[in-house]
């Protein structure tokens, strides 16, 4: 059915849109033939972690691709993140974006380090480096920056902050595999950088994560870390915890590598989609991607101008999810709104407004190789519908009127 009223959106009765759920990030899979007879193999040699084979040849690729001499492969992007704070050796306080997945936070708090929560640039959504200089002090050892969207951030800047101030400098690219920042690809920046391959990212290893870095005596460390601090079969050298990959995770990474480019063509087709779908729509913008830099495409990001669409972000929320469509708000409320921190550090939100602006606007929509541009024409039919009768379908949700913008 069109949905070209109200009366036909399914949170006012209409029929559902989807009988079955786009979600945002539902698993690639790549060539299951190839993934099921790497899986045969390594269970014919009964090795099944432990550094074996696969592994190492995940690696080596994850290293080939992005350019540097180490990859060390994790069993999730958070166990990596922690391993290469504490490889890092940051203490007392560290600078991040609340603005971002809250691991990035619990990878500081876990272990007893204060992350400082400091705000974005609104047009980037990444860290703003003049804030981070502001937020340095005696305690400071260390930033991680966070790539949102595939984006980068200010990576040069906050390079210059890190070497000026003497500071250790970490990069969160758990969204940004395969994606470039000034024609050089990420993961080349900082001391080291993260990555994830959860089952919702671009490239995926059921659930897993690696650290990638061109410090020889870093990669040592971490290696020596993710395995208890064992170096040879009875030789324990470092404290270390299990943060291993497995080899049947390993096999389908390296089957997902294989079809990156074709995952990164359906997301490019997708993105291409919802452009033109949502198009001259009053209120809803679509983030745009640098055509000069790779990227692999992986977020469709709405920003909601209330205001301007009146209706809410939330009132679009609401209203896809009635339709089975599972938009997801990122990264709402911010991290310094969910616990611990919101208790540890009550006043934060008043040093963050454009954090808070953001998490109020920002809505993602699915994509990836499970979803078809004709389920994309018929969302943005949905959003359309709702945006073009905005002033009616806000009052009709029974919502407050919406707030101007910048308040909190």
């Amino acid at each position: 059915m069109i949905k070209r009223s109200p009366d036909d959106l399914a949170v006012f009765g209409g029929p559902v849109a989807f009988d079955t759920a786009l979600h945002v990030g539902r698993p690639n899979i790549g060539d299951r033939a190839r993934l099921l007879g790497r899986i045969n193999d390594l269970l014919d040699r009964r090795w099944l972690t432990n550094g074996g084979p696969v592994r190492e040849e995940f690696e080596r690729a994850v290293a080939a691709l992005v350019g540097v001499r180490h990859c060390i492969a994790t069993c999730n992007g958070t166990v990596a993140l922690e391993i290469a704070i504490r490889a890092c050796a940051m203490s007392g306080e560290v600078i991040i974006p609340s603005f971002t997945f809250v691991a990035t936070a619990h990878a500081l708090q876990w272990q007893e380090i204060t992350p400082i929560f400091c705000d974005v640039d609104p047009r980037t959504h990444t860290l703003d480096p003049a804030q981070v200089e502001a937020r340095v002090t005696r305690r400071t050892t260390g930033i991680i920056g966070v790539h949102l969207w595939g984006r980068a951030c200010d990576v040069d800047a906050l390079a210059e902050i890190a070497l000026r101030r003497r500071l250790r400098l970490l990069f969160d690219a758990a969204h940004a595999f395969g994606c470039s920042y000034r024609g050089r690809m990420i993961g080349q920046f900082g001391d080291a950088e993260v990555f994830s391959f959860h089952a919702t990212k671009v490239v995926n290893t059921f659930e897993g994560g690696a650290i990638v870095t061109d410090d020889d005596h870093l990669a040592a460390r971490m290696r020596l870390m993710k395995n208890f601090g064992f170096a040879g079969e009875d030789r324990v050298v470092a404290l270390g915890i299990n943060g291993k990959m497995s080899e049947v995770s390993a096999a389908m990474g390296v089957t997902s590598l294989e079809s990156l480019p074709e995952f990164v063509a359906v997301n490019q087709a997708n993105h291409d989609c919802y452009r033109v779908g949502l198009a001259g729509l009053t209120g809803v913008t679509l983030l745009a991607y640098e055509e000069a830099e790779r990227c692999n495409y992986q977020y469709v990001v709405l920003e909601i101008d209330e205001d301007l669409a009146q209706v809410t972000r939330d009132d679009l929320h609401q209203i896809l999810r009635a339709e089975n469509v599972r938009a997801r708000r990122y990264f709402y409320p911010g991290c310094h709104r969910m616990e611990p921190y919101r208790s540890l550090y009550p006043a934060a939100g008043r040093d963050l407004p454009n954090t808070e602006w953001l998490a109020r606007r920002i809505l993602c929509l699915p994509t990836g190789t499970t979803v078809s541009t004709g389920e994309i024409d018929r969302v943005c039919e949905i959003v359309r519908t709702a945006v073009t009768h905005g002033a009616e379908v806000h009052d009709r949700l029974g919502r407050t009127a919406p707030r101007p913008l910048g308040t909190l």
